[in-house]
């Protein structure tokens, strides 16, 4: 049996279509001055950025995911973890260019564990297929 450890990672709307696009399976490659992806360690952590910084950026329209999912506990640890300010802040830091790797250690694909979502915002029916 494969010991797997659960990530978070907090998105806005449109990286969750495009996750959707891929199936719920892989997330999308990091834009030109995106150096790393970080996943997050903990759900607390994940819904303090996603309802505090997705939700309230300006290119968000009021809404912030939470998605979760696993990978091996021995890819994992090819990782550093980084604490980035109180001591649940944690993160692992994954070069953009190691993100196809990444995302082929997903097991069992990609979920959202919660949502927060604004007035302003108007759900598609993309994103209602996999909001809990």
């Amino acid at each position: 049996m494969i010991n797997k450890i659960t990530l978070y990672r907090p998105t806005g709307a449109n990286e969750l279509e495009l996750i959707i696009d891929s199936g719920m399976k892989r997330f999308p490659p990091r834009l030109y001055w995106q150096p790393i992806f970080y996943p997050v360690l903990n759900f607390q952590y994940a819904a303090e950025i996603a309802e505090g910084w997705n939700m309230r950026d300006a290119d968000s329209d009021g809404v912030g995911f939470v998605t979760a999912f696993e990978i091996p506990e021995d890819y994992f640890r090819r990782f550093q973890v980084q604490t980035v300010g109180l001591d649940h802040h944690q993160e692992l830091w994954v070069p953009a260019e190691q993100l196809d790797e990444f995302n082929d250690m997903i097991v069992n694909g990609i979920r959202v564990e919660k949502a927060f979502i604004g007035s302003k915002f108007t759900v598609t029916d993309k994103l209602k297929q996999v909001i809990p």
